[in-house]
């Protein structure tokens, strides 16, 4: 209503400028107007509009609002009343652009993505999130346009400065004080393109972005296709489905003026209209080339403003007939932009939280969360597991069946062309991949795709994006896929689908042997572990049936079989005579879990009994695999993990490196906690999966090694649970510097629970004090089970700390057979209680003390109660090489006295590996045998050897 308004006021005001004279000769004229498909006033009515304001409501109630407006500049011209016919002119452009900006707002402000529900219309201002966008001029010659990388990254390589830009800085003045007037926004499918444009349209009319311009027009190509001829104002008038439109008015601003064309690749012209034939007036009707070329060449309206989206299919002939353009290239989002993408995506903190810690756990889907519709295509899926299982623990959405949801996304792009064309193009297209990973190749030559048939237009660009070769537009354009990831992922697929008669009957295709490709990868050929995970993801059952559903192919059920019996024979060479089948390699588990078969599993590991693993930084995806595995292997008996890190994914420590994100605040502008804050699962234990894992019903776990694997007071909890839970687990041996007097007292919790049966404890390089010993003696004191306590290298335990373990030595129920306290700097002052419970412990039979100084006197003490009759002992560890001679000549006769008593020196050398050794916090920030204080070791059993530490006697 306000706008009818304004504009009766400002025909009452025009009108009310004429004098008598002319406002007579204005009704006159009037009388004679006939404005097609509107009533003519009749004259009775004119007659009795005695006045201004009588005339302009007459006028208003028989002609629409536009049409009395035309009518009344038409006859102010014709009268020469040039002034008043210029300001109501005004106020018909201010009209239109109120009701184009209504417009824009109604086409661009809300979208309906695909998993939408029915009705449900998303805000482009919540869901946007800025995109790694770089700018620079381009050269015709084409070397200064290079290709992004298969890894989204741009080459900056010679030529002008590329600079990093967003969307609300594509016409920014450039570094020499030049602003662009034409910006080419480049990308791949699903990068983002019409998003952008979307975002653009949206805070023009809110005036935050690009306030330079009093109109912008976005063109879809796509609906232009059809178009046989047209104008450059009819282009303007498409834009706002208003009729009068004032495109006189509004052309005659040429710099007031951008125009968007959105997806110009869909045009598929060749722009190589000559200029003779261009247009100069942007009335005048052309065809649709025409038009088109003269708006690029600037023949029309040379001052406005272009912005070009497009594929790079399209980047040769536009670069042909352009001037002094800007391109610009979209990357795809940094690390900081993924998460902030997350956020904007589920609108709930939390569950942004936890699925893109899921995201990130899995390097693959992270890395092609850089493309923005792998992005969405992940938060999908996600969103979809969340609201089944309300977490992602057990998602069962491994990388090849989210790749194989953005393969059916970008079916649904295509148009309406024959399944068998499809099919045939797919599987050339494989065939590529295949060759390219085989050859380390991801770019490939024009010429390459012409011999394989895959030049075909519509389907091309949604899988390959097209490149201007280095060499210049000369010589033929390069191509490569969207990310490397998706060329591994068709690679995959060339050997599992089932050839057809005409791929068969090629002889130059590449051979099509999963076995080659598999012993490959065992023997040398590492950087094909990702093709080889899709390849065992292609192969489950639910993937055989969406490549039938999506492409109308078959995958090969013998490749299923080689590649189970690849897996069940590539261990053996490893596992040693007599002992049990090993299980070496992290990526086993990775193929078992990409195929996501309980069966197959079953069927791969049944004649496995160990996990051997070393020296491995596991992701939550690490541990996600290697968990779901151990559920489904019933004959796991051993788990040894050595110099393994159990990675919780501190977002911090990428956060601080990230490109800076875009705003504060999450989606729709709420202050979002920052992912340091974390989450409930991220509170979990470093070790919770694994735990949980072991505890499963059918498992039959022996033993347990973490050794040098980092673990914390929290792990100590978990595996007090596991204790508690597992009957059959005998043996546990903990190998590290941060467990504590806390991480052991928890453990101390779940050994003395009635459900534990362990038998050996074994706690290396714990840092433990004598505040935990009061707990371990109780466990001696109250276990049934209890065997061997291995304290080994706790040089905080000292004189105090065995004292208390005595205590529990001496307990009726103690069943310990063995108690290592070697390298633990125990003194004399503890051998006199030692040398008590020797005799009242009638079950102890093996006491290693190698590497303590106990002084003559301690030894003296030891060898009078080992002499009694009652004495158990068996064998002594001691480090006799530097004894004196009176405690030398006591051992002496206590060997004689006991000939089957061993003594020497017992201290095991188990050494971590290189990389494990790195990590392991030693007590006194030496590394072993580099000295300390006093000249002494740090760690004692690596300076000496069994060799060193002979008997004398």
């Amino acid at each position: 209503m306000a706008g009818e308004e304004n504009t009766l006021a400002g025909l009452l005001q025009a009108l009310q400028g004429l004098t008598p004279k002319d406002f007579q000769e204005f009704k006159t004229k009037l009388s004679e107007v006939h404005v097609e498909g509107e009533w003519n006033i009749p004259r009775d009515s004119l007659a009795k509009a005695a006045h201004p304001c009588a005339l302009a409501s007459c006028m208003q109630e028989n002609y629409s609002r536009g049409a009395a407006m035309d009518v009344a500049i038409g006859l102010f011209e014709e009268m020469n009343q040039r002034d008043l016919a210029e300001k109501l002119l005004e106020e018909k452009v201010k009209e239109y652009q109120r009701k184009y900006r209504e417009h824009v707002v109604r086409e661009f402000l809300r979208y309906k993505e695909v998993n939408s529900c029915l009705g449900e219309n998303l805000s482009v201002s919540s869901r946007y999130t800025d995109l790694t966008i770089t700018r620079k001029p381009w050269s015709k010659r084409g070397g200064e346009h290079e290709a992004v990388g298969a890894h989204g990254c741009a080459d900056t390589g010679n030529g002008p400065a590329t600079i990093t830009v967003t969307a609300q800085t594509l016409f920014k003045p450039d570094e020499d004080g030049q602003t662009p007037q034409v910006v080419v926004l480049v990308g791949g499918p699903g990068m983002g393109k019409t998003m952008t444009v979307r975002k653009v349209m949206v805070e023009w009319v809110e005036g935050t972005l690009y306030a330079q311009f009093d109109y912008v027009f976005c063109i879809d190509c796509k609906d232009l296709a059809f178009t046989k001829e047209v104008s450059v104002a009819d282009l303007v008038s498409k834009c706002c489905p208003h009729k009068r439109m004032p495109s006189g008015k509004i052309l005659d601003d040429q710099k007031k003026i951008l125009f968007i064309f959105d997806g110009f690749e869909a045009l598929g012209f060749s722009l190589v209209q000559p200029k003779d034939e261009l247009s100069s007036d942007p009335r005048e009707v052309r065809p649709l080339e025409t038009t088109l070329m003269s708006l690029l060449k600037k023949t029309v309206l040379p001052e406005s403003s272009l912005l070009i989206t497009t594929r790079a299919t399209a980047l040769q002939s536009l670069g042909q007939c352009l001037e002094g353009e800007y391109y610009a290239e979209i990357l795809g989002f940094s690390a900081a932009m993924r998460e902030e993408y997350f956020h904007r995506y589920f609108e709930d903190d939390n569950k942004a939280n936890v699925a893109f810690r899921f995201a990130r756990g899995n390097k693959i889907l992270y890395n092609l969360c850089i493309i923005p519709v792998m992005s969405w295509t992940i938060c999908t899926i996600l969103e979809q597991e969340l609201y089944k299982k309300k977490n992602l623990i057990e998602c069962s959405k491994a990388t090849t069946r989210m790749s194989m949801f953005y393969l059916s996304r970008l079916m649904q792009c295509r148009g309406r062309d024959n399944p068998q064309d499809l099919q045939q193009f797919l599987r050339k297209l494989c065939s590529l991949a295949a060759e390219g990973m085989w050859k380390h190749k991801v770019l490939f030559e024009e010429k390459e795709i012409k011999a394989r048939g895959l030049d075909q237009p519509d389907l091309l660009p949604l899988f390959l994006n097209e490149k201007i070769s280095k060499k210049g537009v000369g010589h033929g354009n390069v191509y490569s896929f969207t990310h490397l990831h998706l060329q591994e992922f068709f690679a995959a697929m060339f050997y599992v689908l089932e050839d057809d008669e005409e791929m068969v009957g090629d002889s130059g295709a590449l051979a099509k042997d999963v076995n080659t490709l598999l012993e490959s990868y065992s023997d040398s050929r590492k950087d094909l572990n990702l093709t080889v995970r899709f390849l065992f993801g292609l192969v489950s059952q639910k993937s055989m049936e969406n490549v039938d559903k999506i492409i109308r192919c078959r995958v090969s059920p013998r490749a299923r079989e080689d590649m189970l019996r690849w897996l069940q024979e590539r261990h053996r060479g490893i596992s040693h005579p007599g002992q049990g089948l090993k299980v070496t390699e992290l990526d086993t588990f990775h193929f078992l879990f990409e195929m996501h078969e309980k069966s197959f599993v079953q069927s791969t590991l049944g004649r496995f009994t160990d996990i051997d693993l070393q020296d491995i930084k596991l992701t939550l995806y690490d541990q996600m695999a290697l968990s779901f595995c151990i559920r489904q292997w019933g004959e796991l008996g051993c788990v040894t993990l050595r110099g393994c890190s159990f990675h919780q994914q501190d977002l911090r420590e990428e956060l601080a490196a990230a490109v800076p994100r875009s705003g504060a605040s999450g989606a729709g502008g709420r202050p979002r906690p920052l992912a340091e804050q974390g989450w409930q699962e991220e509170q979990r234990a470093p070790i919770h999966l694994l735990c949980r894992a072991l505890r499963h019903p059918g498992s039959h776990l022996r033993v347990l090694r973490l050794q040098w694997c980092g673990l914390s007071e929290s792990c100590c909890e978990e595996l007090a649970a596991l204790l508690a839970q597992h009957p059959s687990l005998a043996r546990l041996e903990l190998g590290d510097g941060t467990l504590g007097d806390g991480g052991v007292r928890l453990l101390c919790k779940g050994l003395q629970q009635p459900g534990c049966r362990l038998r050996v404890l074994r706690l290396w390089y714990s840092r433990l004090t004598s505040a935990c010993c009061k707990d371990l003696a109780a466990v001696l004191g109250t276990s049934p089970c209890l065997e061997e306590l291995d304290l080994s290298f706790s040089e905080g335990l000292h004189d105090a700390g065995v004292h208390l373990l005595c205590e529990g030595l001496q307990h009726r129920n103690c069943q310990l057979r063995t108690l290592r306290l070697g390298s633990c700097r125990l003194m004399g002052a503890c051998c006199q209680a030692l040398a008590a419970r020797l005799v009242e412990s009638t079950h102890l039979t093996c006491l290693d003390l190698s590497d303590n100084e106990l002084g003559a006197d301690g030894i003296l003490q030891l060898c009078q109660q080992i002499r009694h009759p009652a004495c158990p002992l068996q064998t002594l560890g001691l480090s006799t090489s530097e004894l004196k001679e009176e405690a030398v000549q006591e051992l002496a006769a206590l060997r004689a006295l006991k000939p089957n008593l061993k003594i020497g020196y017992l201290l095991e050398q188990d050494v971590p590996q290189a990389g494990a050794m790195a990590r392991l916090p030693f007590h006194r920030g030496v590394l072993p045998g580099t000295g300390g204080p006093g000249d002494r070791k740090a760690l004692p059993s690596f300076r000496r050897g069994p060799c060193n530490n002979r008997s004398r006697f």
